[in-house]
């Protein structure tokens, strides 16, 4: 299966993370978008580990109870594969080589790169243009994922009655989103500065570092809200369900912003300046983060931003990709709300259909 290309007609941009499936459907043309669909569902624990979907008809029950919520009647996924299950280097291949003629030369050489055997990935690869030291050479992208996570995913989809169309790359979704986000993101692209896009998910911080509009930097850490919605769960003796529902829509004791909440975003303040200190000695190349734009569930905690900000002395915004959408939706619009910030790769698959 092809990783990320080709056009294709109306599409859901389907986010499976690893406490719940998201759907996005975008309509409109790139300048003037709407949103047409949006919806979620939970998935019960251990459904999906480490980004491995471990049990397709529980991520497929709750993606057809998403889409009979998002009511659409589009079909057709586009989904993401990410973090430790995804293999990406940048090679050296001589210029004039033909589509043909290059895959055959990336399939000689990609065992020097990825140590799985071909047979057992699936792999894609983009020319990104001249080699900026190399005469005569491209600079090309390749990617590559097991099959087995790639599998896993798209038996779910298929569980749930639906098609996919295209697997892209969780980074080039985000990419691609970031442009939803431009006017929130601080000007100025000197060589020298970048921009920290952080998810902060359930189980999982992810740090991207963006220059010039790209990634160049990636780590995730162990790391998320469900150290959260297990401390309530165990200090107010709340189920799990229980425990999440209340920490998103309110209801818990009067100690809760004292005793629990804000032990947690102290914690998420300590895991963000590791992972930049973590950045900066590792690389020599960037030596600022001019801002530090937030996503994922977690980015939804009320004054997380200004507390990152505080400690880190960079300017920080949550991100908003509806910011400047219309909005077609008649429910779940609180909902949607909040979970904004945590749909940044949903809209970025679902921008896929727009591609050229």
């Amino acid at each position: 299966m092809r990783l990320f290309r080709s056009k294709t007609p109306p599409l859901l941009g389907l986010d499976i993370s690893s406490t719940a499936v998201k759907l996005i459907e975008l309509g409109g043309e790139r300048g003037q978008l709407r949103l047409k669909a949006y919806a979620a569902a939970g998935l019960p624990p251990e459904a999906v580990i480490d980004k491995q979907v471990t049990d397709p008809d529980a991520v497929g029950a709750a993606l057809r109870q998403a889409w009979d919520r998002a009511e659409t009647r589009t079909r057709n996924v586009a989904l993401a594969v990410g973090g430790s299950t995804v293999i990406t280097k940048t090679i050296p291949m001589p210029e004039g080589l033909g589509e043909r003629e290059l895959e055959q030369q990336i399939r000689v050489e990609a065992d020097q790169y990825i140590p799985f055997p071909l047979d057992d990935v699936g792999m894609d690869f983009e020319v990104l243009g001249p080699h900026p030291a190399e005469r005569h050479m491209n600079e090309v992208f390749i990617a590559a994922c097991r099959n087995d996570t790639i599998e896993g995913r798209v038996a779910a989809v298929e569980i749930a009655g639906l098609k996919c169309r295209l697997v892209d790359l969780e980074s080039r979704a985000v990419e691609n989103a970031c442009g939803l986000i431009a006017e929130q993101i601080a000007t100025g692209e000197d060589a020298d500065s970048a921009v920290a896009f952080i998810d902060v998910g359930a189980t999982t911080t992810t740090l991207n570092i963006m220059h010039r509009g790209k990634i160049t930097y990636s780590r995730e850490q162990a790391f998320g809200g469900k150290l959260l919605t297990e401390e309530i769960m165990h200090r107010y003796e709340l189920s799990y369900e229980e425990a999440g529902k209340a920490k998103r829509v309110g209801g818990l004791p009067d100690d809760y912003a004292d005793t629990v909440l804000q032990p947690f975003v102290t914690d998420t303040v300590h895991q963000i300046q590791r992972g930049l200190q973590f950045f900066f000695s590792s690389q020599g190349s960037i030596d600022r983060i001019r801002q530090i734009i937030l996503a994922g569930g977690c980015a939804s905690i009320s004054g997380i931003d200004r507390a990152i900000e505080s400690a880190t002395e960079i300017p920080t915004r949550i991100a908003d990709p509806f910011g400047r959408m219309s909005v077609e939706l008649t429910t779940q619009l609180k909902r949607l709300q909040l979970d904004a910030p945590s749909l940044m790769t949903a809209c970025g698959l679902a921008l896929r259909r727009f591609d050229a």
